[in-house]
């Protein structure tokens, strides 16, 4: 285990979020859902306290291995998070008869200190779900512990 993972806060998902996440990559399939994490980072965890689904904002064609949130969706996100009390933690989105792990493109537009949540959806069932939070120098992902509360 790298210094990065030894710092890594483990994700707290209730279990409700967890069923939301993956129903949400269910109703999108054959494409990516996405959406954000809303919450904050206490002692002991980043407790993700709400969801918020978003548009996948990617041109159709390329919606079945590709998501995009706009920034207009991400201000809006802020906002209401901040009303709330809390932050957006980080995002979620799922990887069509794809892996949950995270891709090329993923690394490619990801930022540092957000949580990444995806979920494989393989022939339209939600399979294994993962969380990975991009390394400060951007080189790689490291895979975050999801732990649930319910």
């Amino acid at each position: 285990m790298s210094a990065d993972t030894d710092n890594l806060l483990p994700l707290q998902l209730a279990e409700g979020q967890e069923r939301t996440i993956r129903a949400h990559g269910c109703a999108a399939f054959p494409n990516e859902c996405c959406g954000f994490l809303l919450g904050r980072d206490e002692p002991d965890a980043r407790r993700i306290l709400d969801l918020a689904e978003a548009p996948n904002d990617r041109e159709a064609a390329e919606q079945y291995h590709r998501f995009s949130i706009s920034p207009r969706q991400f201000m809006q996100a802020t906002r209401e998070a901040r009303r709330r009390q809390m932050d957006v933690v980080g995002f979620y989105h799922s990887h069509p008869d794809a892996p949950a792990r995270p891709s090329q493109y993923d690394l490619d537009h990801a930022w540092p200190v957000y949580s990444y949540v995806i979920v494989s959806v393989e022939a339209g069932e939600a399979k294994r779900m993962t969380s990975w939070v991009m390394r400060d120098d951007r080189s790689q992902f490291d895979e975050q512990a999801i732990v649930h509360r319910p």
